[in-house]
């Protein structure tokens, strides 16, 4: 992917997950820094910006689309989608066992990342990481 190559990721998908509420809740912006984090596969580790705000995902209203959900409504649509940008692969990948030490480290002692929601809130697909 080139830096200046601006991509579309739709919220039903299974790699970088945008929910509405999730959007919504941390109010990406244009410019803002994202980490894209594979726990079993280095190579797919990198980091983007926000390209464009989100927006309404057209593809949960199109049948042929892989994406198409029948219970989303125009009028009340369940999916969006944010524009990112490649800007450039991490330097080093940090495996979740590494990850989860660190947490355990920090929870332990009341450090920076004893709320790392990575392992706070496992089940989200898009995580905020901030300095804290």
């Amino acid at each position: 992917m080139a830096s200046t190559e601006k991509i579309s990721y739709n919220t039903s998908e299974d790699t970088v997950l945008m929910t509405l509420n999730f959007c919504k809740c941390f109010n990406m912006k244009v410019g803002q820094q994202l980490d894209h984090y594979k726990y079993n596969n280095s190579e797919n580790d990198f980091h983007l910006q926000i390209a464009k705000e989100a927006y309404v995902d057209h593809t949960q209203f199109d049948k042929k689309a892989t994406h198409y959900d029948h219970s989303s409504k125009a009028d009340n649509p369940k999916w969006s989608m944010v524009d990112v940008q490649f800007e450039r692969m991490t330097n080093c990948f940090i495996p979740l066992t590494e990850l989860k030490k660190y947490h355990l480290q920090h929870k332990a002692k009341s450090g920076r990342l004893k709320d790392l929601a990575l392992f706070t809130r496992a089940r989200l697909s898009v995580q905020p990481l901030t300095a804290g």
